[in-house]
């Protein structure tokens, strides 16, 4: 397994990630354990979670169960934001919450610290100063190691490390947002903000929600149990005819290069320098050396400009 700096801190972090937003959900207990165990047997130590990923937290509770013992061998990052209860005391990026929501997150994670603390997403109605400031008395008080922010556009992440910067705050080093090759739309902005401030690139959605492994069918609907199944509007924006002629075109790229379309949907993330890990699902273990082995992939100057071509819209 490669590793990576993430942005231009000291932290190491696999090219590839294990998100586990599926812990809690579609995995028990017992197969939240049975992929955290080959993960890191891969190498794969980059966990990231949510507090709101599974009912009532339950994804933080398994991960903190699976990693019992093996703590000091993981990177465990999570977020806050979303609503954990009702009212406007219950979600937010507020110093108020900021604090409650973190010993909560250390309480069903069984840690006593968070390696990245992010920010699910832009909490418009508090000042970003108020959030990183606490964010940084996190840091100070060893509760978390790094912070980083998700969903961000390019002039949050600006006005964000902006802020770190003249306040002598602790700085953003990560921004995690969607990001694959039926959805490039973070270049425009995003990574050239990242690439500016120093944040390292952590994409979500690597395979457009399953989209990129071949397993939806035009003019059909989704199968039982996929993602897009009764996904709704997410569906309609990924099953559209334009994606299915590019996802042709790509799969005979991959196929002429002799990999499968995991193999490229990944290792053409991993293949972009601004990249430092891909989050990429699992609910079984065999998912997890997919994952893996698609990774190995370096995608030449010459591949890159074709899948270019395939996939530049706009």
């Amino acid at each position: 397994m490669e590793y990576k700096n993430l942005g231009r801190s000291g932290l190491k972090v696999p090219v590839v990630g294990l998100g586990c937003n599926n812990f809690g959900r579609r995995c028990d207990q017992g197969a939240t354990t049975a992929i955290v165990d080959k993960a890191l047997e891969l190498g794969v130590n980059f966990f990231d979670t949510a507090d709101v990923y599974g009912p009532g937290g339950l994804s933080e509770e398994y991960l903190g169960v699976a990693l019992q013992g093996r703590r000091r061998d993981a990177v465990v990052a999570t977020k806050f934001v979303g609503p954990m209860g009702e009212g406007p005391l219950w979600g937010g990026a507020s110093r108020r919450y900021i604090s409650d929501a973190v010993e909560a997150s250390l309480r069903r994670l069984q840690t006593d610290y968070i390696d990245l603390y992010q920010i699910h997403f832009p909490d418009t109605a508090t000042p970003i100063d108020e959030t990183l400031r606490a964010l940084d008395d996190l840091v100070r008080q060893g509760k978390v190691r790094y912070f980083g922010c998700s969903n961000f556009s390019g002039w949050q992440v600006v006005e964000a490390q902006w802020t770190t910067k003249t306040e002598h705050l602790s700085p953003v080093v990560s921004a995690q947002n969607q990001y694959s090759l039926l959805d490039r739309r973070i270049e425009r902005e995003l990574v050239p903000a990242c690439n500016a401030y120093g944040l390292g690139v952590l994409p979500y959605f690597p395979l457009a929600s399953g989209f990129l492994t071949g397993k939806y069918t035009q003019g059909q609907p989704p199968p039982e149990g996929t993602r897009l199944a009764g996904a709704g509007p997410m569906a309609a924006r990924v099953l559209t005819e334009e994606n299915f002629g590019t996802l042709t075109k790509l799969q005979s790229f991959a196929d002429a290069a002799g990999h499968s379309m995991v193999d490229l949907a990944i290792g053409w993330l991993v293949s972009q320098p601004h990249v430092s890990s891909v989050i990429a699902g699992a609910t079984k273990p065999e998912q997890v050396e997919q994952n893996v082995a698609a990774a190995e992939w370096r995608l030449t100057a010459e591949e890159l400009a074709e899948v270019d071509k395939i996939t530049r819209r706009g």
